[in-house]
């Protein structure tokens, strides 16, 4: 399981941008990888990382913005449609041969696709959630998403992108992917 930890912050926003530049950074690993084996190690941390944040954005950012910020049904509604578009994104990628130029070609749409959610959370949701939450309750979400992130399904489930979904589906999810993960590694 790749590393989720960014820096050390109490404020969830600065803990979530430091994720997408880390997400970015691992798109050019993935791209620039040397081997086939190589791509496909970067791969799986690069969806690793996207799954786990993904959920906990669902799971503790979204919720909260929908309540306190204005506009924020709006907000989280389009940022929920991209995370699910991403996901079967991701999923189409899984099933290509990634030493192909199709691969390449796919997971650049991927990439630009991924960047621009990024983009749109980091101007129009976080912002407002740094404006309208206390200090401390900023720091509780960053525990609460470092906890979701412990537990959270490591491959892209499209359909599961909001709390409740993840709440009821996401334990199965996070168990069965955690044991293909293992699995996976044997043969490594």
């Amino acid at each position: 399981m790749v590393e989720t930890f960014v820096q050390s912050t109490d404020d969830v926003v600065k803990f979530l941008e430091g994720q997408h530049n880390l997400i970015k950074d691992m798109f050019d690993d993935v791209l620039s990888a040397s081997s086939d084996e190589a791509r496909q190690t970067a791969f799986q941390d690069l969806r690793n990382l996207l799954a786990v944040h993904e959920t906990a954005e669902e799971m503790v950012v979204h919720p909260r913005a929908r309540g306190e910020i204005d506009g924020g049904d709006d907000i989280v509604d389009a940022r929920l449609k991209e995370e699910h578009d991403a996901k079967a994104q991701l999923q189409k990628l899984e099933q290509m041969d990634i030493g192909s130029p199709e691969f390449l070609v796919e997971f650049k749409d991927f990439q630009q696709a991924v960047t621009d959610h990024a983009d749109r959370e980091e101007a129009e949701e976080f912002p407002a959630l740094a404006r309208e939450v206390s200090a401390r309750d900023l720091k509780r979400m960053v525990d609460a998403v470092r906890a979701t992130e412990a537990v959270a399904p490591t491959r892209p489930h499209p359909g599961v992108e909001s709390a409740k979904a993840n709440f009821l589906a996401g334990p199965v999810a996070s168990i069965l992917d955690r044991t293909r993960d293992v699995i996976a590694g044997v043969f490594r």
